[in-house]
């Protein structure tokens, strides 16, 4: 894929979100560099998606504010943020009567009548061809699998070449080949520059391909830094309240992070 047109990172400062009376998101900042991957991690209700909801500009928070370079994002017009960051949710709709190439050219709808609609075809065919989707471009979107679907929403976000990407669980539904490809994917992103941050629940992918990590437990950011600073057994094992293990491949040296069976 080509480089982001602009290195912007994402700066989160004292973000908190109440719902329902209960704040689900409790005075978080965290940020975001250009050319870096951030992996959001933490049990299932701990308040991941929620604050990746702030971070989207889909969510106004009770407190705090959320920058994108120096776009405040809750100032940022809607077309002007679609510019600046994608974001690949959680849950696709199965309801769409859209097909896969069309899916994927709605990423490019933010450049219509700018100078970079010109290069707009090249960048929905790499793509394309960078989600393994060339096979299926035809098909109606509502028909694929949830995996297919999740590539589908990938290469959108891609077509969009964003300075931001945002990504809720975007390996969730993905077979190992699938997973690994995307993961690489994204590193390629970041090498060209993106600033990237990714909900994941599977630990050792987060360990293997995140530079830093941001670890989350009842709405609280517990800690935030590089990989192999956050993501140690004590700190994983109190997130999750079950005891971790966690060693380093013998070729590849990566950590491989496992729950402590009896």
């Amino acid at each position: 894929m080509t480089a982001v047109s602009e290195r912007l990172g994402v700066t989160a400062e004292n973000i908190t979100v109440n719902l329902g009376g209960r704040d689900v998101v409790r005075d978080v900042s965290l940020q975001v560099e250009p050319g870096s991957l951030l992996a959001l991690v933490g049990p299932n209700g701990c308040g991941k998606s929620t604050l990746l909801s702030v971070l989207a500009g889909l969510r106004e928070p009770d407190a705090g504010t959320v920058r994108i370079g120096e776009h405040a994002v809750s100032k940022t017009s809607s077309r002007q943020l679609a510019r600046l960051r994608s974001f690949v949710t959680q849950h696709n709709r199965t309801d769409t009567p859209f097909s896969v190439i069309e899916v994927v050219e709605m990423g490019r709808f933010p450049w219509l009548r700018t100078p970079a609609a010109v290069r707009s075809p090249e960048i929905i065919d790499d793509a394309i061809r960078a989600c393994d989707l060339h096979d299926i471009t035809d098909r109606p979107f509502a028909q694929l699998s949830g995996g297919q679907q999740a590539r589908v929403s990938i290469a959108r976000a891609l077509a969009q070449q964003t300075p931001v990407m945002l990504l809720d669980e975007p390996t969730a539904a993905l077979d190992i080949h699938h997973q690994e490809s995307v993961l690489d994917i994204l590193r390629a992103a970041r090498d060209d520059g993106a600033a990237i941050l990714l909900v994941v629940h599977d630990l050792s992918l987060a360990a293997a391909y995140a530079d830093r990590v941001a670890l989350m437990k009842d709405g609280h950011l517990l800690a935030h830094g590089p990989t192999r600073e956050v993501m140690t057994a004590d700190l994983l094992s109190t997130t999750y309240d079950h005891p971790v293990e966690i060693w380093d491949h013998p070729e590849s040296g990566q950590p491989i992070i496992v729950p402590r069976r009896t």
